[in-house]
């Protein structure tokens, strides 16, 4: 516990189940007394286009990386004015929140909200992303369907009942002076980490890259493949597409999932953050519905090796890992390949050289080609690949030596990605007392500055949220 920090000393029931008891002093107020919805509608679509990102909230569509969008295709979408509050009705649950610093437009889909003259919108926003409430925004949802596989909307009658926590206004505006503060140490905390896991992936690759196209014997004869990312490679080795030393290359499908993972008796589709730099993450996957056909063709199995087609992260398309583990019975999404080598090929060794420099540099090339969509690998790229392969007891050895030596990085990459979860997991737990009145932080946070710095708000995790404005308008279409 952060020193200061203590239990409000008198406590009563708040009537909430999802919330228990509350500070004597504070209110339960139903949101609809706080918030008011507004629906206006833009009639030329030339307003500036705002996107709702999970952690970021409303930002800049085109600044924020999102493609131009024809005015005349925004005609109709909902204005929204600087300080007003937007609500992603079929994402509320997951805490979809922001509140506008500008005035914009964003979807059609959405529900805006003008704060009433005793809300205080930071503090709401808090309350809003609270895990407990998600579940109670997610029971007051209705729709088609349930889970993520349907079109759950969270409306504003449902939406504006349900009460939540209402501390005194000046104690509202301390407990958010102290999330952000609370905040802005966290993020500096998990960059310096983040920074240390850079380091060791660079050695990584420096090792990796040098065993790949050198071998292990700094005397053998070297010969120039006449290809910059290779250079000169062993005079014994073969320089060769993909498509020459696989069998095939295997693609699944992109079913309706419900979310959540797979239980004992269901099935599991992957999801494209499966393969990451390297490591195969089996629980990176989506729960199918029991009604769903599983075509055993695309079933992933123990020793499979597998690469991400596309991604949310650029830095990600491409990731290639094989199946070391594998507790869930899961299928191949459309956003995953296997490789399937052919026998005179050792496909350890091919795992790693594809997590090598040149194996990136070409895919990075082919992400950015006229060919094939932003964040998408087409699989004709992926198979004029080049690689250098070793014989195949030479490429074996190779890969167990190459293992032994990685190994030890890869722990400690991943005590560090351990320690990263483990203070966010903190974070988001002391939010949740804090908010709900838990933890008293109003003397802590008298003792801070009223403005912190802006660079050290919000959370340091990767946004890998999708844009919101494409994904409900084609929601929007499914469902009709």
């Amino acid at each position: 516990m952060i020193g200061g920090l203590r239990p409000y000393s008198m406590m009563r029931p708040s009537g909430a189940p999802w919330l228990g008891d509350v500070p004597a002093h504070w209110d339960m107020r139903r949101i609809k007394t706080l918030l008011r919805e507004v629906d206006n509608r833009t009639r030329t679509g030339e307003e500036r286009l705002l996107s709702l990102r999970m952690r970021q909230g409303l930002v800049d569509h085109i600044e924020s990386g999102g493609k131009s969008i024809p005015a005349e295709s925004l005609v109709n979408f909902k204005i929204i004015e600087a300080g007003q509050v937007v609500m992603n009705r079929m994402r509320a649950a997951a805490g979809l929140f922001g509140v506008a610093s500008v005035r914009g437009l964003v979807s059609p889909d959405y529900a805006i909200f003008e704060p009433k003259p005793d809300a205080f919108s930071p503090y709401l926003l808090e309350a809003f992303r609270l895990p407990s409430l998600s579940t109670v925004f997610r029971s007051e949802s209705k729709g088609l369907g349930t889970g993520e596989a349907g079109f759950l909307r969270l409306y504003t009658d449902r939406f504006g009942s349900i009460p939540v926590p209402y501390p005194p206004l000046d104690e509202q505006r301390l407990i958010v002076r102290f999330l952000d503060w609370h905040g802005g140490r966290t993020t500096k905390l998990i960059r310096a980490k983040k920074k240390l896991i850079a380091l060791l992936n660079e050695q990584k690759q420096a090792i990796i890259h040098r065993a790949v196209t050198r071998g292990l014997d700094p005397s053998v004869k070297l010969q120039s493949t006449q290809i910059p990312a290779l250079g000169h490679v062993p005079q014994h080795w073969m320089v060769v597409r993909l498509r020459n030393i696989v069998e095939r290359i295997e693609q699944g499908v992109s079913p309706q999932a419900e979310g959540g993972l797979a239980e004992a008796n269901s099935w599991g589709v992957l999801k494209s953050g499966c393969v990451n730099r390297g490591l195969f993450r089996d629980t990176e996957h989506k729960r199918l519905r029991s009604d769903f056909t599983i075509n055993p063709n695309i079933i992933v199995s123990l020793g499979d090796v597998l690469v991400s087609r596309a991604s949310g992260s650029p830095s990600l398309v491409g990731s290639v890992a094989r199946v070391n583990s594998l507790r869930y019975r899961l299928i191949l999404s459309d956003k995953t390949f296997r490789c399937m080598f052919k026998k005179a090929v050792d496909s350890d060794f091919m795992v790693l050289a594809m997590n090598s420099r040149y194996y990136r540099d070409q895919v990075e090339q082919a992400i950015s080609g006229a060919e094939g969509l932003a964040n998408n690998l087409p699989v004709s790229s992926l198979k004029d690949f080049m690689f250098v392969v070793p014989p195949l007891k030479e490429a074996q050895y190779i890969a167990v030596k190459l293992g032994e030596r990685v190994g030890a990085i890869d722990i400690a990459i991943s005590q560090v990605e351990r320690e990263i979860f483990l203070i966010q997991e903190f974070r988001t737990r002391l939010i949740a007392d804090v908010v709900t009145g838990k933890l008293d932080v109003r003397a802590l946070a008298t003792s801070l500055p009223e403005i912190i710095e802006p660079e050290a708000i919000g959370e340091p995790i990767d946004d890998e949220d999708l844009d919101d404005v494409t994904d409900d308008t084609e929601n929007e279409e499914a469902a009709a």
